[in-house]
């Protein structure tokens, strides 16, 4: 866009004169054309606006049809990109969440299939191992919801914010730095399973069921708090459970900072909520999540 001074506004500009003691300059601008405007005192201590001269006229070149039709389809086309950009990176963790769902859940299955069967070759049926094993199981998987609570407040929302903070900004890519605490959590699940699979005894059987509950966790809490709540993936009919549409809200207001970061936990999160007074939000978030679900899937059909 080019620029040019005025004729007017140069034989303006040599007759301008310097302002009075007190008055303000001040440089109006706009596409077409530049201003300088003086506010002057006044005896009554009021001020008067005084346009001086037009300092600048630009000319604005005509745009050809192409440039015409290259703006005006420039939203639209970022916008594709954008949407094309984020089906590919669900496509992307969806692939890595149904291999690692179905690889590990297939392996716990053969591990607690062939580990009592090696228990039991010799006839007698080790029951109090192997009701150790299952209650460890429940008892792991339950455990972890507290575990994962406290170090989500003490831990990623502290010391570890610089891992955690990937989660609550917009993500670029498939995967965050947050994805790195599911590794973590893998390590300890895999070595109790080890243990409990290749020894006997109570001990290595609550081990196993300790690993075992670990696992199952962490396969829930991947469809619901990434599926469910996040979408980096389809769950199907796990969108239509209450329970789970409750969860997935209470886990969206922890994200908004509403409650001070309250629900910390997942699947007990709408608890955490009521013990702060944060029903009637929650309630609120669940509408408004159905709602928009709801017409996602109408635009889908």
């Amino acid at each position: 866009m080019a620029a040019r001074i005025s004729p007017a506004a140069t034989t303006l500009a040599a007759s301008f004169r310097r302002p009075p003691p007190g008055s303000r300059i001040i440089l109006f601008s706009s596409l077409s054309v530049r201003r300088v405007v003086v506010l002057r005192p006044s005896v009554h201590g009021q001020r008067r606006w005084r346009t001086v001269f037009s300092v600048l006229a630009e000319d604005k070149a005509t745009p050809s049809p192409a440039e015409e039709e290259e703006v005006r389809m420039a939203p639209s086309n970022r916008a594709a990109e954008r949407s094309a950009r984020k089906l590919s990176e669900r496509r992307t963790y969806l692939i890595a969440a149904v291999m690692s769902s179905l690889g590990i859940t297939s392996m716990a299955v053969a591990a607690v299939y062939y580990r009592f069967a090696w228990q039991m070759e010799g006839g007698d049926v080790p029951m109090t191992e192997m009701a150790g094993t299952f209650a460890l199981s429940v008892g792991a998987a339950v455990g972890m919801e507290f575990w994962a609570r406290w170090a989500h407040r003490a831990l990623w929302h502290a010391s570890l914010w610089h891992m955690h903070e990937s989660h609550h900004r917009p993500r670029e890519g498939p995967f965050e730095l947050n994805d790195v605490f599911a590794i973590i959590n893998a390590v300890p699940a895999i070595a109790l399973l080890s243990f409990g699979f290749f020894h006997r005894g109570l001990l290595p059987g609550l081990c196993f069921g300790a690993g075992l509950g670990i696992t199952l966790f962490g396969i829930a809490y991947m469809f619901v708090h990434d599926g469910l709540v996040h979408r980096r993936f389809p769950v199907g009919p796990i969108a239509d459970v209450p329970y789970f549409q409750r969860v997935a809200a209470a886990h969206q207001i922890h994200h908004s900072d509403k409650f001070e970061g309250v629900p910390y936990g997942l699947f007990m999160g709408p608890k955490e909520l009521e013990e702060v007074g944060g029903l009637k939000e929650l309630e609120k978030e669940v509408s408004r999540r159905i709602k928009a679900y709801n017409n996602s899937s109408d635009i889908k059909a």
